[in-house]
């Protein structure tokens, strides 16, 4: 049964005539898997649709239809009768200006979401948010194309980090059927996604690995990034998708902490198994995400950053109940 915040949000896109769909900075599989299926579909109800996002699509969606259509820009100038900002816990994260000169449509699955539209769909069963955008799409009586199946089932990938996190259910599964059934060779994108990656990445996910680090007794792995570690490797910036899950392959490993810092900007982007809340963790520096994926940003010395992370996965592991109380670090 679909929630009662559908409709009036489908009667908004019936309604309206031209939407412009945007969301967070930095975008992900879902963030753009989300607006592409939205997109497809509003074009196919005649309606006039832009994507406008402040980073540009991360490179291993390169192969999705539509893609290309994303523009890259920090302000909407233009009019439009609504924006619709997908899978972004607030307004501002977007990092787009001009978003809410008109009525703005949020649609979301994080926790901890600011309910900052005129009309609010916040739903964080929801195991991604191109789950949310299937159901709308249902509701809205398009039928399922390949170009939409393939964007929703990206979304649906990358955001359960290859269907390993614990927000899944059996609506997952349920959504990557009707997409398989429309016929997208999900096989054949999944390849596209993780097995399309540059060399550079492989010499990086080496480095990374060789130089991990080990906390709490073997449960927390950290790994550094930094410009000069991507030179040497020859990795793209936007070509690291996955690398930070590899440590959760140990069975010790409850928690990944990475840190990355480039353009003088240090971010932090965190992993873990089972109900290990990293997004907890996240949220104590002002980011955000899921239980088992999160990140943050932060202004401060890398190792400063480290050793204030280190602490509070620490505590996450702990009120997990996986974890005796760790020694100090000195």
């Amino acid at each position: 049964m679909a929630p009662e915040a559908i409709g009036p949000i489908a009667k908004a896109l019936r309604d309206g005539t031209s939407f412009v769909l945007s969301s967070h900075a930095r975008p992900d599989g879902d963030s753009i898997g989300s607006q592409l299926a939205l997109t497809h579909t509003l074009r196919a109800l005649g309606k006039t649709v832009r994507i406008v996002n402040h980073d540009p699509p991360p490179a291993y969606l390169e192969t999705l239809p539509g893609v290309t259509d994303v523009e890259v820009a920090d302000c909407v100038y233009d009019r439009f009768d609504a924006a619709v900002v997908l899978e972004c816990g607030t307004l501002d994260r977007t990092e787009v200006t001009g978003l809410d000169r008109q009525p703005v449509i949020n649609i979301d699955h994080h926790a901890g979401n600011a309910m900052y539209g005129v009309l609010n769909w916040f739903d964080p069963s929801a195991a991604a948010c191109a789950e949310m955008v299937h159901d709308l799409i249902a509701v809205l009586g398009v039928p399922l194309t390949p170009a939409i199946g393939a964007a929703l089932y990206a979304g649906i990938l990358t955001d359960t980090g290859s269907f390993r996190h614990a927000n899944i259910s059996a609506r997952t599964f349920e959504t990557c059927r009707n997409v398989a059934a429309c016929g997208v060779d999900v096989a054949d994108l999944a390849a596209a996604i993780y097995q399309n990656s540059s060399l550079g990445k492989l010499r990086l996910t080496g480095r990374l690995l060789h130089e991990m680090r080990l906390e709490a007794g073997g449960r927390i792995a950290i790994l550094r990034v930094d410009e000069t570690l991507l030179h040497d490797t020859g990795c793209p910036a936007d070509d690291m998708e996955g690398v930070i899950n590899l440590p959760l392959a140990a069975r010790s490993v409850e928690a990944v902490i990475m840190i990355k810092t480039t353009d003088g900007v240090t971010r932090a982007s965190l992993r873990s198994k089972g109900v290990v809340d990293v997004r907890a963790v996240a949220a104590t520096f002002g980011g955000g995400g899921h239980r088992n994926a999160a990140g943050c940003t932060l202004e401060a010395p890398a190792s400063e950053i480290e050793r204030r992370l280190v602490s509070r996965t620490v505590a996450a592991i702990e009120r997990a109940g996986h974890l005796r109380p760790a020694e100090p670090r000195a």
